[in-house]
């Protein structure tokens, strides 16, 4: 029976190279994962305020509807009294009907908007008495106050905390040492033993006859000639390493134009905001402006309608700011590589 333990004492820094590697490699993976995570972290953002847009554009329509309503109402009023003609009372119907399939449409978009909300969640729900429950959806899409975020700063950040851009660089260091590992196999390699040998009986010996004993020492073993494989793995290495290095810069090139177009498209969505806002506040008052005159008899139901449809259409226009603008911070806060680092509304 013979029992040994080697030890190695130099292999041309090939295990310790070996060891690092491994480990950024699992790092590398860890920032993958968090690449991914960033990139769903989005797509719920996304689609949670598509789900606000739809609740909204439903309570714009519903508003459109009420008011459409009561100026029916009050040209079957006028109608009685004989102020106006048949015709107002039925172009009043006319634009009632024409703003129901708005409202229709709307309340469809908001049952799809939650679908896809389930779907980036991964919730399913087919059975129950929730089945055609709608969940109620906290939060809401105004802006108070413009987030600046300075370019420059931006695309500082993006390069120091993307998780895509760590990934490369452990790679690109696990690249690294496996040069080293691949140069060490044409380096000696040193190794300690000890051994101990139990011997019992053998050829011409009886049971009672042993050999038991130590035995330690050195070895080493050098590849003089291993027709240039050495070599050859070496280059393989460097030039992954050097594919490493160029997705290095790729990424580095894609995640800037990423960053300004984030960065430019939330710029547009204020602008679009604060225009907005000018709009409706304008349309609104259009719209009472209107209703005085009709009232007073110096303008037309289409004047009050046309008022009515402007200032639906401005709010409408109105609510896609607010969402261009929340869906693009979001996109530019994950360019930069802060997509976990807020609470959404």
């Amino acid at each position: 029976i013979s029992l040994q333990a080697t030890q190695a004492i130099f292999a041309g820094g090939g295990i310790q190279a070996s060891n690092r590697g491994a480990s950024l490699v699992r790092q590398a993976a860890e920032l993958e994962l968090q690449g991914v995570i960033n990139e769903q972290l989005l797509a719920v953002r996304t689609r949670f305020y598509s789900v606000l847009l739809a609740q909204q554009l439903v309570t714009v329509q519903e508003e459109n509807i009420k008011l459409l309503e009561e100026q029916l109402k009050d040209a079957q009023n006028r109608f009685e009294a004989g102020s106006i003609s048949n015709f107002e009372v039925l172009r009043a119907r006319v634009a009632l009907a024409n703003g129901q399939p708005d409202l229709i449409t709307a309340r469809n978009d908001y049952r799809l908007a939650i679908e896809e909300v389930r779907q980036v969640l991964g919730f399913s729900n087919v059975s129950g008495s929730n089945l055609v429950k709608l969940p109620v959806f906290l939060g809401s899409l105004e802006v108070d106050l413009h987030q600046a975020v300075d370019l420059r700063t931006a695309l500082s950040s993006a390069r120091s905390q993307r998780p895509e851009l760590q990934r490369l660089a452990k790679l690109e260091a696990a690249g690294k040492e496996q040069v080293v590992v691949s140069r060490s196999g044409a380096r000696p390699q040193v190794s300690a033993f000890g051994r101990y040998d139990w011997v019992r009986g053998g050829p011409s010996s009886s049971w009672n006859d042993k050999r038991d004993g130590w035995t330690a020492g050195l070895q080493a073993q050098w590849a003089v000639f291993d027709g240039r494989a050495s070599k050859g793995r070496v280059a393989q290495a460097k030039s992954r390493l050097m594919q490493t290095k160029l997705a290095v810069e790729e990424s580095i090139l894609a995640i800037d134009v990423e960053v300004r177009r984030s960065h430019s498209s939330l710029t547009e969505a204020w602008e679009l905001v604060g225009a907005s806002g000018k709009v409706v506040e304008q349309a609104d008052e259009a719209l009472r402006l209107a209703k005085v005159r009709y009232s007073a008899g110096t303008a037309t139901q289409l004047d009050v309608l046309t008022s009515q449809v402007e200032l639906t259409r401005a709010r409408l226009n109105q609510l896609q700011a607010y969402y261009r603008y929340n869906v693009a911070l979001a996109a530019l806060r994950k360019a930069m590589g802060e997509a976990d680092s807020y609470v959404s509304n």
